[in-house]
């Protein structure tokens, strides 16, 4: 039985990001297969690639003859597949905690950012780019500011989002922080979030995963 991971990733994609960090905890070795998004219009809207993905979405895992989408969905899976080390706790108001985490990154900051959000304002109503970049600024000091207060306003928030070992909401998190500092948000009203990156950065499992990492990263 085929058990071998390919991950549909782009180098820059904060989903693919979250996803390849989670693979990099569990220890699990994976091909990259990347999908550029901006190449000959997207390779993301070709035909091979809209079969595995209709949202045309990256990432994608294949686990054997198996496609997973959805990046959170994805991490929980690979939780579930492989349980240690754990992404999530195992007390349910804890699991709940970590997913409101994950989620506020990968709901409510990630989508108004999302590449094919920018296009639209740009191609439908001729948004120039420094508005558009402001755009993605302040959507995403509106979530920082939110997730500073929940993370250190509470004891449950460790060395790491959850305590002293990294996890589900980690792996949103740290892509989310990338993004930020690439388009210029001043990350001095969020120390708790900068604090929390940095110690996951000094982690293996997040530096193989960083874009600058990646294959596909132009040279």
């Amino acid at each position: 039985m085929d058990e071998s991971l390919r991950l549909y990733s782009y180098w820059r994609s904060s989903a693919a990001y979250r996803v390849r960090i989670g693979l990099n905890l569990k220890g699990l070795a994976y091909d990259t297969v990347p999908v550029h998004l901006l190449r000959d219009g997207g390779e993301q809207h070709q035909d091979a690639f809209r079969a595995a993905n209709p949202q045309r979405l990256v990432p994608v895992l294949q686990h054997g003859g198996h496609v997973q989408r959805q990046s959170l969905a994805i991490l929980e899976y690979l939780d579930e597949t492989w349980p240690e080390p754990p992404l999530l706790p195992r007390d349910p108001g804890e699991r709940q905690r970590v997913r409101a985490l994950a989620l506020a990154v990968a709901c409510d900051i990630h989508p108004l950012n999302n590449l094919r959000v920018l296009q639209y304002l740009e191609r439908r109503w001729q948004v120039p780019q420094p508005e558009r970049e402001e755009w993605i600024r302040h959507w995403i000091g509106e979530g920082f500011a939110a997730l500073e207060t929940m993370l250190a306003g509470d004891p449950a928030t460790g060395r790491y989002c959850h305590g002293d070992a990294p996890g589900l909401a980690d792996c949103a998190l740290v892509p989310q922080v990338y993004s930020a500092r690439r388009f210029g948000v001043d990350l001095g009203p969020y120390p708790t979030l900068v604090r929390i990156e940095q110690a996951c950065l000094a982690l293996p499992a997040f530096a193989a995963a960083s874009p600058d990492a990646q294959p596909d990263r132009p040279a």
